[in-house]
């Protein structure tokens, strides 16, 4: 009789993780909360606008690539992206605006003139972040930091005698100022934080690795919006025989004698030789596994940093702007301390604004774009979040007027909003973190929960609040870290 697995939940995570159970013979089931497929990697349509409404930044395009290579398929045949050019544009208050060029040697040239720094220094950094990259990358981000084995191998040894060259004494900030005298270029690098939710005066300075995702490997733009990942996936789970249950959240995880033995919904219970749950982590243990007991220290984590969006249909074209934009706070330090500490938003937060209208016209009638106008908040922690909103909004119009020099209020012609009450009651994950755990600590990525249960037999996690973290790419590592430890079927 062929096995058989569920997978709860079909974030970018669970899609992934389907098929690769599918792909090792496994017949596979996913239960899904929503009337649709891809968790965060969603979309918003009014007005004749079209916003992605999740994760808004593709990197290692190749992971998406190898699941439809999995079945001799050509990716490129089913799922389409190109590469950008321009990676960002930054803006500060005192009207200074710099663009990073994905040409390296470029960057390094253009940066070196505007911020009055030495071309070695910036090249070096640039250089470091790629080393730390390939360190790392076998060891903690492809395989699981908690099974004895993995401890054991090669590449972990290899790792461990170099490990004083990923900086993790030292906090991301303090290694940008060792290497940068302009604070503007310091910000710049410090930003990259915020990509696993996080502040860049806690995070450890091994998270310099990351502008090398961005920078040295490229960022991309799928055809057809961020959702076109997991329209693309999805469609590929069908075509490979997933079974997909929308409309039908799990209630509880069912097991036996130490082992996982299937699920609960509303609709009845299903047998499974294997269960994956895609859910974030502490939702998991609170809504599916109040049986067993709680592994306390991965739950009790600090939570990452959650967001506040307005999707704002804009009836105007601005030049000077391009699919990835950040406006600058004044005061970072001060931004973090009220996000992480205060628990709060700060009147002066950074702005990210991304428009994909840049990139596919039709997601704006002409003459507009559909901005997505994000920035960093804490968690759900009981706030009065209606106040913090309206504020917040207010704050938002006042930066972005002044440094584009119009007023945008008055070029709003249609809005809608997220923030971290929606994103936990749409997502489950707890108190809206958009990446499980901060990583506010050295010690933090190994404090992650692992891809496995240590009480229950044959049940595995993946998604962004497990290891390895949070972000597309990251997920989809920790789905084919979920398939490693599976044997075929």
């Amino acid at each position: 009789m062929q096995k058989n697995a569920v997978i709860i939940g079909s974030g970018i995570a669970g899609l992934a993780s389907a098929l690769r159970l599918r792909h090792k013979g496994y017949a596979v089931s996913v239960f899904e909360a929503n009337d649709h497929p891809g968790g965060k990697l969603d979309e918003i349509t009014k007005d004749a606008f079209r916003w992605d409404a999740g994760p808004s930044l593709f990197t290692l395009p190749a992971l998406v690539d190898e699941l439809f290579e999995l079945y001799d398929l050509d990716s490129g045949a089913h799922f389409q992206y190109s590469r950008k050019e321009n990676i960002c544009n930054y803006f500060w208050q005192d009207g200074s605006r710099f663009s990073v060029s994905a040409d390296i040697k470029k960057f390094i040239e253009e940066a070196a003139a505007y911020f009055g720094e030495a071309p070695d220094n910036i090249s070096n950094y640039i250089t470091r972040s790629r080393r730390k990259y390939e360190l790392t990358r076998s060891v903690f981000l492809e395989k699981s930091l908690h099974k004895l084995s993995h401890h054991l191998d090669l590449d972990t040894l290899k790792a461990l005698v170099q490990v004083f060259k990923l900086d993790v004494n030292k906090s991301l900030d303090t290694l940008n100022r060792e290497y940068f005298d302009n604070p503007k270029l310091v910000q710049l690098f410090n930003r990259f934080a915020t990509y696993n939710g996080s502040s860049p005066y806690q995070t450890p300075g091994t998270m310099s690795l990351i502008p090398h995702l961005e920078m040295g490997m490229g960022c991309f733009f799928p055809r057809g919006g961020m959702i076109s990942i997991s329209k693309s996936l999805y469609k590929l789970a069908v075509d490979s025989g997933v079974e997909f249950n929308f409309g039908e959240p799990v209630l509880g995880v069912l097991h036996k004698n130490g082992s996982a033995t299937g699920i609960r919904t509303h609709r009845g219970s299903y047998g499974a030789d294997i269960v994956v749950s895609n859910m974030d982590v502490f939702s998991s243990y609170e809504k599916l596994l109040a049986d067993i007991p709680k592994p306390t220290r991965s739950l009790k984590q600090e939570r990452s940093s959650s967001a506040l969006i307005f999707y704002w249909g804009i009836q105007k074209q601005f030049r000077e702007l391009d699919l990835h934009n950040i406006f600058f706070s004044a005061d970072y330090e001060s931004e973090f301390r009220m996000i992480f500490e205060e628990r709060t938003i700060s009147s002066d937060p950074t702005v990210y604004i991304n428009i994909t209208s840049k990139e596919e016209a039709g997601d704006a009638p002409q003459g507009c774009e559909n901005w997505f106008v994000m920035i960093n908040t804490p968690g759900d922690y009981g706030q009065d979040w209606d106040t913090l909103i309206e504020a917040a909004r207010q704050d938002i119009l006042n930066k972005l007027s002044g440094i584009l020099g119009v007023d945008i209020s008055e070029l709003i012609v249609c809005e809608e909003v997220l923030h971290p009450r929606l994103i936990e009651a749409r997502t489950s994950s707890h108190r809206g973190s958009l990446y499980g755990s901060a990583s506010n600590s050295k010690f933090a990525a190994f404090l992650r929960h692992p891809n496995f249960s240590s009480e229950i037999g044959n049940l595995y996690f993946a998604g962004g609040s497990v290891h390895p973290g949070g972000g597309i790419p990251l997920c989809l590592l920790s789905a084919k870290i979920v398939s490693s430890l599976i044997p075929a079927a």
